[in-house]
């Protein structure tokens, strides 16, 4: 049966920390964006820095969103933010939301990231391991950016940092609260500002043995390890994110059985999945069709 995505308006997919859109034949967003092409869906993977606050991001993305709208001759853009590209996402909405319809939060640390917190406290300001990690974070970015053949974007991995833990990311939402729920653990407002807002995301489930062939794959195998850094959402989370923390606008689900990364694409390791991750992203543009955005 011929799937419709076919939105009103453009799709841009907003990629998180140490993400990139392209990197020579490999493209980050590839098979969700293919997916969504084949439904009939326009979409776009903006550029922005690998690393870097929530809001020097949130105005790279302004500029592009800009681009696509003059480009297409379109009003108003759809973004889907993935991990910390929700929070840009989430910082364009509330700037221009003139500009955007919709921004749909995967796996995004609206109320910021246990491991964001453990590793701001292991890197003691001023001292060498922050410095070193500091150094050998941007370097990796910067490597990103040259391998996909870009202009060079800044780069601030200590400003990432700061960006994605508990009390970052709290300041971050007393400045734009577009979308949060009162309540942790709740749904938000979906319509604010004339923007809708809609989150999902997935938690880590069962034991390492009881993950069939993802006990081969090495970065689920890690994310399984940074979720004991977890305190308050120790069984809850992908690895990375918390399952309430993950929140935003109408919560379409945030229990499906994805890591981190699982919600962004199909590892290919995985052979039978409960949940085909890519599908969810054709689902939501057909939700937004059919919401007549």
């Amino acid at each position: 049966m011929q799937r419709n995505a076919h939105t009103r308006h453009p799709i841009l997919l907003v990629h998180g920390l140490f993400g990139f859109d392209r990197i020579g034949n490999f493209e980050l967003f590839h098979d969700i964006k293919q997916a969504l092409r084949n439904a009939g869906a326009r979409v776009f993977v903006p550029h922005l820095s690998a690393t870097h606050s929530n809001e020097a991001r949130g105005e790279q993305l302004l500029v592009q969103i800009k681009r696509v709208l003059q480009g297409m001759g379109a009003n108003k853009v759809h973004l889907i933010g993935h991990s910390q590209g929700a929070l840009a996402a989430r910082y364009a909405a509330a700037v221009a939301p003139e500009s955007v319809a919709s921004v749909t939060s995967v796996s995004g640390p609206n109320h910021g990231s246990e491991l964001a917190d453990y590793l701001r406290k292991a890197l003691v300001p001023g001292h060498l391991p922050e410095h070193v990690a500091e150094t050998v974070a941007t370097l990796f970015a910067e490597f990103l950016a040259l391998l996909g053949g870009h202009r060079q974007m800044p780069q601030n991995a200590l400003a990432a940092l700061n960006a994605l833990t508990t009390e970052g990311v709290g300041a971050f939402n007393r400045k734009y609260p577009q979308g949060l729920p009162k309540n942790r653990g709740d749904n938000g407002c979906e319509l604010e500002n004339g923007v809708r807002y809609y989150s999902w995301s997935g938690t880590l489930q069962g034991s390492v043995l009881e993950g069939g062939l993802k006990v081969v794959n090495p970065l689920h195998n890690c994310l399984r390890a940074f979720s004991r850094y977890f305190v308050h959402e120790t069984e809850h989370n992908d690895g990375l994110v918390g399952r309430y923390s993950s929140h935003l606008g109408t919560v379409i689900r945030s229990d499906y059985p994805l890591d981190h990364l699982d919600t962004l694409r199909q590892t290919g390791i995985v052979a039978a999945q409960a949940v085909d991750s890519i599908d969810l992203y054709v689902q939501h543009a057909e939700r937004l069709k059919k919401a007549g955005l």
